[in-house]
């Protein structure tokens, strides 16, 4: 090869070198950026992964902070309307599984119908003698064998209660009979002076009478009477238009129209327009008797101009009361008779005046009517 040759060959391959050398170069410059890149998008994704769960955290911590600034705020928040009402229910609802646990039973026909303090079973033995009742193996006070009709166990225990009335054990003695049954509609076991009912702790019915106005403005308003003061049981207290318990034989809507006579002097035109409109229900601690009672409730609305009258010298005056009045008194005192407050929260639950927006809504309802049949 001649000079020329060898020099444009040894060219060539200089320059096929320094182009390989470049192209090295960026090959490792491109290298170290992609790997600078990964670097970065790791940390990046680290540092992502880490800001998330901080995010997380404070999201939690957040929601913790919510939720008790709401327990806060519902414990500082003052009880609703509701919720004060519930002791005036609860009042009525004192007996409990353990309480009648204490009882003795008193079982007829082979049937719990009521319950017995035991003092006052012993009382009840005592009075009425071996041949009328006696303590079966378990405690509990039952007829004697042969006493298996009602009209039969009504006239064997008859003088045993008069003896307990006579010596002071039972008061308030009224000359009205009731029956004992285990369920109303059911026929009776055997029939009772209603003063032993409570004493007995056996299932009583009543009726109760809402009585009010509605004022032009749509309102409205109760009349609410004021016992007696000579009243054997709950004297003095506010109690409704007119209420009573339910004699034997006797349909609730026959005994409002006679309580409204008795009571209020509300003539029968006006009495027969009374509705019922619900039934509530309680087991009470009443002087430590087991008194237990379901009251038939009516509504009776009456022209603006009438006013009700005492007559059977139970009630000592009568009063309209806005029912913003009436909640108040309920809430603020114990001036109502107890059992009567059942029947005006029913009835201002059913006007609209207590609404499910009260907190402790559903519990005051459901406790309108609790154990008895």
């Amino acid at each position: 090869m001649n000079t020329i040759g060898r020099v444009g060959s040894a060219c060539r391959r200089s320059v096929r070198c320094r182009l390989d050398d470049v192209a090295a170069e960026r090959r490792a410059r491109w290298s170290m950026r992609r790997a600078s890149s990964v670097k970065v998008t790791t940390t990046s994704s680290r540092r992502c992964a880490l800001g998330s769960r901080a995010l997380r955290r404070c999201a939690r911590a957040a929601r913790g902070e919510t939720i008790a600034r709401r327990v806060a705020m519902s414990a500082e928040r003052a009880p609703s309307v509701a919720e004060r009402l519930q002791p005036r229910v609860d009042a009525c609802n004192e007996i409990t599984a353990a309480d009648y646990a204490k009882f003795i039973p008193f079982v007829v026909d082979g049937q719990s119908v009521g319950a017995l303090q035991p003092w006052f079973a012993e009382e009840l033995l005592e009075a009425c003698g071996p041949g009328t009742l006696r303590q079966d193996e378990g405690g509990a006070v039952v007829f004697v064998d042969g006493l298996d009709t009602p009209d039969a166990r009504s006239e064997a225990l008859k003088p045993g209660l008069l003896a307990l009335r006579d010596n002071g054990t039972i008061t308030g003695w009224r000359d009205e009979i009731f029956p004992v049954t285990m369920g109303y509609g059911v026929p009776p076991l055997l029939r009772i002076e209603r003063a032993a009912a409570s004493l007995l702790g056996v299932r009583a019915y009543g009726v109760h009478v809402n009585g009010f106005v509605t004022l032009p403005n749509g309102e409205k308003e109760l009349w609410v009477g004021k016992r007696a003061k000579n009243k054997q049981t709950f004297p003095s207290k506010l109690d409704h238009l007119v209420a009573g318990g339910l004699p034997d034989g006797m349909p609730p809507s026959e005994c409002v129209v006679k309580e409204c006579a008795e009571e209020a002097s509300v003539p029968e035109h006006l009495a027969r327009n009374a509705k019922a409109v619900n039934v509530v229900s309680y087991s009470m601690n009443y002087n430590g008797c087991c008194k237990r009672d379901v009251l038939f409730c009516y509504d009776l609305e009456l022209p603006l101009d009438f006013v009700p009258t005492p007559d059977d010298g139970e009630v000592e005056s009568f009063e309209r009361f806005p029912i913003a009045k009436v909640l108040d008194v309920m809430m603020t005192t114990e001036d109502f008779k107890p059992n009567c407050c059942l029947v005006i929260i029913d009835f201002c639950v059913r006007h609209g005046y207590l609404t499910p927006d009260e907190p402790g809504y559903v519990r005051l309802v459901q406790s309108l009517r609790v154990g008895n049949d």
